[in-house]
């Protein structure tokens, strides 16, 4: 890598994967379809480089293919999009490790070299920093992939094309083993024949750990630990563990049917055997390199007179951890077992280690403690036994149900239909009192059976195994409560820390007020213990309310959360439910941590990463090390550098934006008749809803079809596919021309200029519009809702409208003028896109339109489900 930027080692990359893919479909396919997909994609790169005149005859050559040959156009396609995004990642690895080379001369944004020397220059002393590290607590929430339709062994071909890629030193080696990946994924059906279970959505969870993030740890805690001591000369406590990993996998059980009590269950304990086989590989490696014979005198009191002492002391440890893997085995297959002397408790693998640590220590061998002994100590702070916390999310509807079958029970009325008075009355006195009300002659029906159910499962878990209970679609503080009575009621030892998610407007506007009634509340004070967390909800948000009115609302609502805690003297959490794509709060971490209010991260962060995303910032170690490196940096920045409050004058802007931009979204996507009818039109909806990408349903409730009843998932998905992008623009041109009509685009400017929140909420929406194309958006429309083109042309002009606005605001003549790197990589894609959404379009209406053989409409179908991932890859954060 000769410079910084280095583009031409990227194209070289796409070139050669470009040359392996064509010479695979020219054995694979033959020589005549081959040569359909090269003129395809040769007029389609004319197309975008500047010569529109080619749309006519690029449409109406892929409209005639036949079905088999659209097959194998949007196979070849959609790899490539795949293979690109393997040369992305493999570049910026290279981009890595050019500023690890480069480290006296370069520094690379968010890196630990920048944050340290940014708090040099604000003159932060090193007791603030020991201070910030000793508070430093960063929870990244694994979530299942919801928009994943490809298999996982076509995934797993694709990273051994990405570890290919990184090898320098036998490139002929290196090609020969692409140009066979590239050949076993061409010959592999790459799309799921069924739909995947919890479990195997958890078993992927599981693999990201033990391929990645298992060796990316320790790598990067043991780089943090050197640059705290070059820069504030302080060493990170050896058992610190300022990042860890939690789950929703298996245990979010919010409008999916599928994950039941046994199935969390099942997940708890495989997440246990999964980490028992990684300590197990770890401990023997271990057991293997400390061969010394000197120990101090702890040690040798714990195991005599022994040649090699260290081996003598671990041995009783793996042969607990044979003896726990035994157990959990048996427990998964049902057959009789037996916990004599299995590990229960991280103490357990913790203590002997460090008893190990301290005595290479004081024998002067710390090269030997400060290598796989201190990584093995950090991965045991990290993830326990039980690898991965899970968190359970149930609607709070939910648990009312099951209250009021018990209250009517018990000769109590309905607690349905009391008033929120009532019910807080009737949860607090029965919080404390200790007669428990769930009698085995309680009759529930089967829907509140199942909640029930989950709650007694819990009570049989490790305190470990689980971390919080989430509760979804939280209105009033009885919601709260009950939980906590539930819990209580169940028999749990060890309650979860009980988790209000606030998720739509009218939620995130009531949340402090939600949250003061609960700290208001003796018992509940008492039972918090000066610790709450809260959760702020970005998907339904967004689509209840649209991105630009939402994002306000979860700004103002962590701002009041903040002063709510801090009045009551309570170290507060804030959980960031975000998903990959902009319209469900996604960005770049670094930029999402700054942007959030003073004050957000001191208590902690926790935050979700949506299945695709965890594909992209930590299938790769590398990758993964860095993605580490950036939440960190940027939590230090945001605890040590706090951004100062915004403007008055900037909170009356977006005051009115958000009124403005709200009343216009609702006007179109709530009030207007056409719309929805449009919608379910023009974008692939119905099929994502039917296709193998997923456990939950794409509806809550699967008898209604309006917009509040459809997850946020699948109406983000949705306009993705069809590259209009609405969730992530809608309202904003009426927000922004709000402003500029009042002769205020100075201030809306300034706002940019020194708003983070403001500058990258407006930045995520310039993204956006640069990846939109109201050319493809027309394909859809023209041939699958004809009759709608008035909606068509009026949504089309706010979306120019917007366009041109955001170009003022940003002070800019061309969108995303200022990321060039961005923007190279969505014009790189974008030729090997259009012909997968012309062609999705072609096969929608023939699905949904025409009598179709069944061979030809199973060959349709799989080529539509090809279609749907392929551009999902091409888009990258769909989710």
């Amino acid at each position: 890598m000769n410079d910084l930027d280095s583009s031409a080692d990227f194209h070289q990359d796409i070139r050669l994967l470009g040359e392996l893919l064509g010479k695979t479909l020219r054995q694979q396919v033959g020589e005549e379809l081959y040569e359909k997909i090269e003129n395809i994609r040769r007029l389609a790169k004319a197309v975008f480089d500047g010569q529109p005149e080619h749309i006519p005859q690029l449409n109406e050559l892929l409209a005639q293919l036949a079905p088999n040959d659209m097959l194998g156009v949007v196979r070849s396609f959609s790899h490539f999009l795949n293979l690109a995004n393997i040369a992305d990642n493999v570049h910026r690895i290279r981009r890595i490790k050019w500023y690890r080379q480069h480290l006296q001369s370069a520094i690379q944004p968010g890196s630990l070299k920048a944050i340290f020397l940014n708090l040099q220059k604000h003159q932060i002393s090193q007791e603030a920093i020991q201070s910030a590290i000793a508070d430093l607590k960063i929870d990244l929430v694994l979530t299942a992939h919801p928009t994943e339709v490809m298999r996982r062994t076509i995934i797993q071909k694709f990273d051994r094309i990405a570890h290919y890629m990184e090898q320098t030193e036998d490139k002929a080696n290196a090609v020969d083993g692409i140009y066979r990946e590239i050949t076993a994924i061409w010959q592999t059906d790459e799309i799921r024949s069924r739909r995947p279970t919890p479990l195997d959505e958890a078993k992927w969870g599981f693999a990201v750990i033990e391929s990645s993030l298992w060796h990316a740890l320790p790598e990067f805690l043991r780089e943090f630990d050197q640059a705290l001591l070059k820069w504030a000369n302080q060493r990170l406590p050896l058992t610190a563990a300022p990042i860890r990993f939690s789950s929703w996998i298996g245990g979010d059980r919010d409008g999916n049917p599928n994950v039941t009590a046994k199935i969390t269950e099942q997940v708890c304990l495989m997440a246990r055997w999964v980490a028992a086989d990684l300590y197990e590989q770890n401990i023997n490696d271990l057991s293997a390199a400390l061969s010394m014979e000197q120990c101090d005198e702890t040690l040798q009191a714990l195991v005599g007179n022994e040649q090699e002492p260290y081996r003598a002391f671990l041995r009783p440890l793996k042969r607990q951890l044979a003896l726990t893997k035994r157990f959990l085995e048996d427990s998964l297959a049902n057959r009789p077992t037996s916990s004599e002397d299995i590990i229960l408790d991280k103490q357990t693998l913790l203590e002997p280690l460090l008893i190990c640590y301290q005595s290479l220590i004081a024998c002067r061998a710390r090269p030997i403690a400060e290598g796989e002994l201190t990584d093995l100590i950090r991965r045991v702070s990290a993830f326990g036994i039980c690898l991965l916390p899970l968190d359970i999310r149930q609607e709070a509807a939910k648990h009312t149900l099951l209250l009021d079958e018990l209250t009517q029970s018990l000769g109590l009325g309905s607690y349905a239909a009391w008033p929120e008075s009532q019910r807080m009355a009737f949860l607090q006195t029965t919080l404390e009192q200790s007669k428990l009300l769930f009698t085995p002659n309680v009759s529930l029906s089967d829907e509140a059976s199942i909640v029930w159910d989950t709650f007694k499962m819990i009570a049989r878990q490790l305190p470990d195994s689980l971390g919080a209970y989430v509760i979804s679609m939280v209105h009033e503080p009885s919601d709260v409560l009950a939980v906590c009575l539930l819990q209580r009621e169940a028999g749990i030892a060890n309650p979860l820390r009980v988790v209000p998610l606030f998720e739509t407007q009218t939620a995130l506007i009531n949340a402090s007020s939600c949250l003061e009634a609960l700290l208001n509340n003796a018992w509940y004070k008492a039972f918090i213990a000066g610790y709450q967390e809260v959760m702020i909800g970005y998907s339904d948000s967004g689509k209840d309310a649209g991105i630009l009115a939402a994002g306000w609302a979860q700004y103002q609502a962590q701002e009041q959360l903040i002063a709510t805690a801090k009045q009551h003297q309570i170290k507060l959490t804030l959980f960031h439910g975000r998903g990959g794509s902009i319209g469900r709060g996604g960005a770049p971490a670094h930029e999402a941590i700054l942007s959030l209010p003073p004050g957000a991260v001191m208590g902690g962060l926790r935050v979700t990463e949506q299945g695709e995303v965890i594909r992209n910032k930590y299938g790769l170690q590398k990758r993964a090390r860095r993605t580490l490196e950036i939440y960190t940096t940027a939590t230090l920045e945001a605890m040590l550098l706090p951004q100062a409050e915004p403007e008055p004058s900037w909170r009356e802007m977006m005051k009115l934006m958000s009124e403005t931009s709200f009343q216009e979204y609702c006007r179109i996507v709530k009030e207007d008749q056409d719309f929805m009818p449009y919608f379910e039109a023009v974008t692939p909806l119905r099929e994502i809803g039917s296709l193998m990408i997923g456990s939950r349903p794409a509806r809550r409730q699967q008898h209604t079809h309006d917009i509040g009843n459809l997850r946020a998932i699948p109406w983000v998905f949705a306009w993705t596919q069809n590259r209009l992008l609405l969730p992530a623009w809608l309202g904003v041109d009426a927000a922004l021309m709000a402003i500029i009509q009042q002769g205020k685009t100075d201030l809306l400017q300034e706002m940019v200029e020194k708003w983070p929140f403001f500058r990258t909420l407006l930045n995520m929406i310039e993204m956006v519009l640069v990846k939109a194309d109201l050319t493809i958006a027309t394909l859809y429309e023209n041939r699958l809702a004809p009759d709608q083109q008035a909606t068509a042309t009026h949504l089309h002009e706010k979306f120019s409208e917007t366009v041109k606005l955001l170009k003022t605001a940003l002070s800019s003549e061309t969108l995303l003028s200022t990321n060039s790197t961005l923007l190279r990589t969505i014009n790189l894609r974008s030729p090997y896109l259009y012909p997968l959404h012309a062609l999705q379009a072609e096969l929608l209406w023939r699905v949904r339109t025409q009598s179709l053989p069944l061979a030809e409409a199973e060959i349709l179908q799989h080529a539509l489900m090809v279609s749907i991932s392929g551009i999902a890859a091409g888009m990258q954060n769909t989710g």
